[in-house]
């Protein structure tokens, strides 16, 4: 792969070493001229080719989507951002009063609130204690043993430490006590491979904006079409509806697929831009960039001892994700990214930690000026 070519295509590099990508990314030339493609669309001919320009760019891009999960375009629908397809299952699934949700202490408020607010339902949110930035395996499978278990939920990679969660042995688990596994995939999705059927995944969410490297508004809902009639839509609108272009007679029979949950009007404006995203991630390959990314992420935490900076991200080949936290000695974390800012590198404090979320457009240099300015 010629990286410095695919590095062409992200003009922040021009500006920045920006390691945000666990934050908000920034946009490549793809995204870019999509968003003017539809722009242009809308400015010269409005509503007039909406079948054959934007229903077929939401289905096109569906369909990306799908390739990208090794899912079916059935199961895939379009929400604003991965609180939204959380709630959907948290909304939408038949609880009974003395139903557990486990999770951990570990997890972004987004994979917490939405189950917390289902104690209105006699529903009981069980937060697992993680320990050095991880959740270790024996406490989920301690917490699954409970007859009440009916959900375990966590994300493929913790916003804060970067450690990553062996989804795969995790849906094992799940599926061995008939218990439901939803995943947060933000943190991984677009930088780390993710097979939800054979991992046994029920449900899963995703905001574009981070290692998708598209736009904020617009994400993805999985629903395996094993469980689609068993999670009713927190919403229904004309979009929910088997013929949502039948306007002149009320129904209730529901669309047979995931667009079911696409209550109303979708964004077509961040479709465009997801869709351009989705396209360079294939063709640059998700195995080719999980490399890049642990590549780069390597030569990180090998140069931070000589800085006097401590590693806290669990690092072993099953743990590493594209998120490297660390605290330098001596020095408070939002000190620590203030002056990282200054020298013209983005990173970010979260609990606690500088963290660094590189993506595979960046390069060794920028690696190595973080490690110099420190």
């Amino acid at each position: 792969m010629n990286w410095q070519r695919v590095r062409s295509w992200f003009p922040v590099t021009r500006e920045l070493a920006y390691l945000n990508h666990a934050g908000v990314a920034p946009i490549s030339t793809r995204v870019e001229e999509a968003l003017r493609r539809y722009a242009e669309e809308a400015s010269r001919h409005g509503a007039f080719r909406y079948d054959a320009v934007y229903d077929a760019e939401i289905e096109r891009t569906r369909a990306r989507i799908a390739t990208l999960l090794g899912a079916s375009p059935d199961e895939v629908a379009f929400v604003k951002n991965t609180t939204e397809g959380l709630g959907i299952v948290a909304e939408g699934l038949a609880w009974r009063p003395g139903d557990q949700v486990i999770t951990c202490d570990l997890e972004y408020p987004s994979n917490v609130y939405p189950w917390r607010e289902l104690g209105r339902f006699g529903v009981e949110t069980v937060l697992l204690r993680g320990s050095d930035g991880r959740l270790p395996l024996e406490r989920v499978e301690e917490a699954l043993r409970s007859p009440r278990a009916r959900l375990l939920t966590l994300s493929s990679v913790e916003f804060g430490s970067g450690a990553r969660n062996d989804l795969e042995t995790l849906g094992d688990l799940c599926r061995e006590r008939g218990v439901l596994f939803c995943v947060d995939a933000i943190q991984s999705l677009g930088c780390l491979p993710l097979q939800p059927e054979p991992w046994g995944i029920d449900f899963l969410a995703a905001d574009g904006h981070k290692w998708l490297l598209s736009v904020e508004g617009c994400g993805i809902f999985y629903c395996s079409r094993r469980l689609l009639d068993q999670v009713r839509p927190r919403t229904i609108g004309w979009r929910s509806v088997a013929d949502n272009r039948d306007f002149d007679h009320y129904q209730t029979e529901l669309q047979a697929t995931a667009i079911r949950f696409e209550e109303g009007t979708p964004n077509t404006a961040g479709i465009f831009a997801l869709g351009a995203a989705v396209d360079l991630l294939l063709e640059v390959g998700i195995d080719a960039i999980a490399g890049r990314v642990l590549a780069l992420t390597d030569r990180l935490c090998e140069g931070l001892p000589a800085r006097r900076a401590r590693l806290l991200s669990p690092r072993t080949p099953t743990e590493a994700s594209g998120i490297v936290s660390f605290v330098v000695e001596g020095e408070p974390p939002p000190q620590t990214s203030a002056r990282l800012r200054q020298a013209g590198i983005f990173t970010v404090v979260r609990r606690g930690a500088v963290r660094a979320s590189p993506h595979f457009y960046n390069d060794e240099a920028e690696i190595d000026a973080l490690l110099e300015a420190l």
